[in-house]
């Protein structure tokens, strides 16, 4: 794998370009959480797909999509973070990889490959795997093989994030264009995921006024006990921009319109994360598939710029 540029701050977060040897474009990040040391917490977040076939309404990453990655180069990308700070030793105390950069991770096997290694690989007594997804319809057989990944080698050490956004089923359509599980599957299979020692399952709303939200539609479907929301800003992605989606989170971490789903369902019961990231990550472009998306920019404009020399 071969680092084509590289953006940001060691201080909070690094996004890295690389080209593989089968030519993917993979874009990936390392990131701390001020002022925690590195050492607390370090969070890697690795792409599994070159592009991605969603093209969910705030998400730049869906711009295009070539393939899905191989086994070999979702490893590559952590391990050359990791052999960058430490070695195959990571004396790390919460040491979270994400599958949540650029691509879907429940449509491409090579994930749960990826996932399984992961422990023979690295000596990481902090090391947590956490997948973010859409539940594409069609992928049940990689989620039951997930799902005995966790129970073998991450009991207690797994985060699982199903992304939500809206509880109105025809305007999460608009967000999520592919077909996916409804709120009843991914409640059935939370039920299942979550066992004694594990974590919750993560309800992930990236929450945009625009935004329905609900508390009914929640409780009706979610217990508690196993499923917690998380609540993050719309980030400034090209896409949020072109769709008119304005986060309703601010850079306080406050919930504006919607912050009585908020209080309605803590009232009931339900853990509620305001995850707000630094703003300096706004600057350094560690959004979905931005970086990504500004160098093949650059590149169309390089060969634009080219070609009208030559014609002159």
């Amino acid at each position: 794998m071969k680092i084509v540029a590289s953006y940001g701050k060691e201080d909070i977060a690094m996004v890295y370009l690389a080209e593989s040897k089968n030519g993917a474009l993979i874009e990936f990040v390392e990131s701390v959480q001020p002022p925690i040391p590195r050492e607390k917490k370090w969070v890697l977040i690795v792409s599994t797909m070159d592009g991605c076939p969603v093209g969910c309404a705030m998400c730049d990453a869906g711009g295009y999509y070539r393939r899905k990655l191989t086994e070999e180069e979702i490893l590559a990308q952590i391990l050359f973070l990791v052999n960058k700070r430490f070695s195959t030793h990571v004396p790390v105390e919460k040491f979270k990889i994400q599958f949540a950069r650029v691509g879907e991770p429940a449509l491409n096997d090579h994930v749960l490959g990826a996932v399984e290694k992961l422990p023979q690989l690295l000596e990481a007594p902090g090391l947590m795997p956490s997948i973010s997804t859409v539940a594409p319809i069609g992928r049940e057989n990689w989620f039951e093989r997930l799902l005995e990944i966790k129970n073998k080698y991450y009991i207690g050490k797994f985060q699982m994030q199903f992304s939500i956004h809206s509880t109105s089923q025809e305007q999460r359509d608009k967000i999520i264009p592919i077909k996916k599980w409804g709120f009843e599957k991914i409640a059935e299979y939370g039920e299942r995921f979550v066992q004694e020692g594990d974590r919750k399952v993560t309800l992930n709303f990236a929450l945009a006024q625009e935004n329905e939200a609900d508390a009914s539609v929640i409780m009706r479907h979610f217990a508690p006990e196993k499923f917690l929301i998380k609540i993050t800003p719309v980030n400034p992605t090209y896409r949020a921009v072109e769709n008119g989606l304005n986060s309703d989170v601010d850079e306080r971490g406050l919930v504006l319109k919607h912050r009585k789903f908020v209080e309605e369902l803590e009232k009931n019961g339900y853990e509620v994360i305001i995850s707000v990231g630094e703003l300096e990550e706004n600057k350094i472009g560690s959004n979905c598939g931005q970086y990504v998306q500004r160098h093949l920019a650059a590149q169309r404009k390089l060969e634009n710029s080219y070609v009208f020399v030559n014609e002159n």
